[in-house]
């Protein structure tokens, strides 16, 4: 247990009390430590964590090489700012990204905070470059909870009600939802009815001369990890270099091998111009960064990009350590291990229950929807909610996501156990019959 003196009760008193509400919590108890995919709450009880804090831990917690890392770099200093005095793990990290990222063209990189940061940052880029004003997103995609990045966000609540007027000049372009779309025609006739769709909102929407950006999510994250075909996000990246506008991958959720891959666009054989990174860079520290094509990065001049917090020296040190732990764990093998597994104990849950919809999967990025009935396929968001309540009592931490609010997500460290692994789908079967 803790050396806090308060009980988990008494804190949750003081978090109503001082502060907001508008911040949610999908589990009420106190982390005391944390350890791989473990985190033990004041009270000594162990919960097993599928939601890797939205994504952010696929090196899981507390690492001992991140937290090695770290430390070292408490001891040398903390942050001398990078506008101010520069430091090597800034230059050494960019470095590394420029290496990693797909195509071999001239690279650079640039750090932030955040994920929506690294998404604005990368429209200004992209803005400047074109002397383009519009922005594409994509219904369902979710890209952060500033102004800019809320507009580009489909889910109205909770992200968006109330909180308009939103920038100006964002269209939202339609996105393949083969699950509930395809209905009575095969799979290609589909997709290339999405593509003809995409290619037709730039005659009736938006023209493409006036596009600086395109911005997708290779897997819609908060959308419910919707998985497009190959071959639609092929004719996006084509129709982007037909009209001189900028391709901007999101792997903000999928990137760092969360889906088999360091990058989830290398499943779709693209390579963006420019690529927007978070979440699983620092192991859960606050750190992002747009990486891509180099006559795009450097058409800002001086002070017209960065911020006072942008690319922590701390930050930066532990995005380094991780790229290391994803090579000499083989973490891009593992994820694809674990999602089998998951899939496969959700294909158990299927032949158990009507209530299981279908079930998507690209590496360690697992989702399953709940639905009302086989036959109708619509969504169950209040089966959703009891499943993702009964595990977050029950010693699971448990995501839902999707626009209707009916997809349980999985996002467990990719350092995650057989032991941890076994608990947590163990809980899960038991929250599915609950």
């Amino acid at each position: 247990m803790t050396n806090t003196t308060l009980t988990t009760k008494e804190l949750q008193e003081k978090r109503k009390k001082y502060v907001p509400k508008g911040v949610s919590n999908g589990n009420l108890n106190f982390a005391d430590h944390a350890s791989g995919a473990t985190i033990t709450d004041i009270e000594g009880n162990d919960w097993i964590d599928f939601a890797g804090a939205i994504g952010t831990l696929n090196v899981g917690h507390s690492h001992a090489k991140i937290t090695e890392a770290v430390k070292k770099q408490v001891d040398k200093f903390l942050h001398p700012g990078f506008n101010v005095m520069m430091y090597e793990g800034y230059i050494t990290l960019a470095e590394k990204l420029c290496q990693l990222t797909p195509g071999d063209f001239d690279k650079q990189a640039i750090f932030f905070n955040s994920g929506a940061e690294a998404v604005e940052n990368a429209i200004k880029v992209s803005r400047r470059y074109t002397g383009r004003q519009a922005v594409v997103s994509f219904v369902r995609g979710y890209h952060g909870r500033t102004n800019l990045t809320m507009g580009m966000t489909s889910k109205v609540k909770p992200y968006k009600f109330g909180f308009g007027p939103f920038a100006p000049e964002i269209y939202q372009a339609p996105f393949p939802y083969l699950y509930h779309e395809q209905k009575e025609m095969t799979e290609e006739a589909y997709i290339d009815l999405k593509i003809e769709e995409f290619k037709d909102f730039f005659i009736t929407t938006v023209a493409p001369e006036t596009v600086a950006c395109v911005v997708m999510e290779p897997v819609q994250g908060e959308g419910g990890f919707i998985i497009p075909p190959k071959k639609f996000v092929q004719a996006v990246s084509e129709f982007c270099k037909e009209h001189g506008i900028v391709f901007i991958a999101d792997e903000i959720q999928t990137g760092f091998g969360r889906t088999g891959k360091l990058f989830a666009v290398e499943h779709f054989d693209i390579i963006p111009d420019l690529i927007t990174v978070s979440k699983s860079l620092a192991a859960g520290l606050p750190l992002s960064g747009v990486v891509g094509k180099e006559e795009i990065l450097n058409v800002a001049d001086p002070g017209e990009l960065g911020g006072t917090y942008a690319g922590n020296p701390v930050a930066c040190a532990a995005a380094l350590a991780v790229i290391e732990v994803i090579e000499e764990e083989n973490l891009l093998e593992k994820a694809e291990n674990i999602g089998k597994k998951i899939e496969y104990k959700l294909k158990e849950l299927e032949e158990q229950h009507d209530f299981v919809g279908e079930i998507r999967r690209l590496g360690a990025m697992v989702a399953v929807e709940i639905i009302e009935d086989r036959t109708t396929q619509k969504p169950d968001k209040a089966k959703t909610a009891e499943i993702v309540k009964f595990a977050n009592a029950n010693g699971l931490l448990l995501l839902s996501a999707g626009t209707k609010g009916n997809v349980i997500r999985f996002l467990a460290p990719l350092v995650i156990t057989e032991d941890e692994l076994a608990k947590g789908l163990s809980i899960l079967e038991k929250a599915f019959q609950s």
